[in-house]
């Protein structure tokens, strides 16, 4: 039985297609601090230029969300939750409107991130082609060991968090550890996924990492990498790229993220081991150090203005 959705169920499933609730607690904190890394060790004041490029790397993100979804409708069918979540398999929004979408999304991207200049550009157009590839079938880089976890972890970290420092210095140096950082924390992230959907990947015949190592290797990767992610971290601190009193915002956030149990991951899943949990309060703290950080920074412009 077919069914007729109206033009606002139309608009909602466009908007669920976006998935904003997924990133945009980790976009725009990684884009924040990118900039702040930037221009507050260099006395450039902030701009709007940060909100033009928080608000294109928002965009990137979600424009990779969309094509996922749109390209694997047919294996989120397979499965019924994932089928309930994706507009394009309920039928909410059909595959024609849905690329469409991912076309107007790609051109504001664009836009967006011209005005951070012409090497944040460069930055978003390699963000934007890897989302596209990712997840585009004829090339499907999510389906193939390696490439998934490396482009993953660029398209939806590192390159988010250079695309902000780059709009006030192109040199990062020793932020490049940072960035290091980042990328692997979400390398974890994708492995995380790929062992919460092994069963479902496998059924759907992806050759990803996950599927190539096994899970027990795959898991002992996920936790390596995080304990990589975390030396790098200190490494950077070590050398002065943060603010030392941030550690203090740091701490008085380990007791208000404890309160922020609960037994779903980042996307809203049941969690499939103790980091799921981990994840949620890691994202608490590291918003709180960006707004604070951003807060601050505003605050000592308006006092030298």
């Amino acid at each position: 039985m077919n069914t007729t959705y109206s033009l606002p169920q139309q608009l909602r499933g466009l908007i669920r297609l976006t998935r904003w609730k997924e990133y945009l607690p980790f976009v725009i904190p990684l884009t924040i601090v990118g900039a702040l890394m930037a221009a507050r060790p260099h006395g450039i004041n902030l701009d709007l230029r940060l909100v033009a490029v928080t608000i294109a790397n928002i965009l990137a993100v979600a424009y990779a969300f969309m094509i996922n979804d749109i390209e694997d409708a047919p294996d989120d069918a397979l499965d019924p939750d994932r089928a309930a979540r994706n507009p394009i398999t309920t039928g909410e929004i059909g595959v024609r409107i849905g690329y469409a979408a991912c076309r107007v999304v790609a051109a504001a991207t664009l836009i967006a991130y011209a005005f951070g200049g012409l090497e944040v550009l460069g930055i978003g157009i390699v963000t934007l082609v890897l989302s596209h590839f990712y997840s585009w079938r004829p090339v499907r880089l999510k389906a193939w060991p390696v490439t998934d976890v490396v482009s993953h972890s660029l398209m939806l970290s590192g390159l988010l968090f250079i695309a902000g420092y780059f709009i006030y210095h192109n040199a990062p140096g020793i932020v490049w550890l940072v960035a290091a950082s980042v990328t692997l924390v979400s390398v974890y992230g994708q492995l995380y996924n790929q062992l919460r959907d092994y069963d479902m990947d496998k059924a759907a015949g992806l050759f990803n990492t996950a599927i190539v190592l096994g899970e027990n290797n795959t898991r002992w990767l996920m936790y390596s990498v995080v304990a990589l992610a975390g030396a790098f971290m200190i490494g950077a601190i070590t050398q002065g790229v943060f603010p030392l009193w941030l550690g203090v915002v740091a701490l008085a956030g380990v007791p208000i993220s404890m309160m922020m149990r609960s037994k779903t991951d980042m996307r809203g899943t049941a969690v499939i081991d103790q980091s799921g949990v981990v994840q949620v309060q890691a994202l608490v703290i590291f918003n709180m150090i960006a707004i604070v950080w951003l807060v601050w920074a505003i605050l000592e412009q308006l006092v030298l203005l």
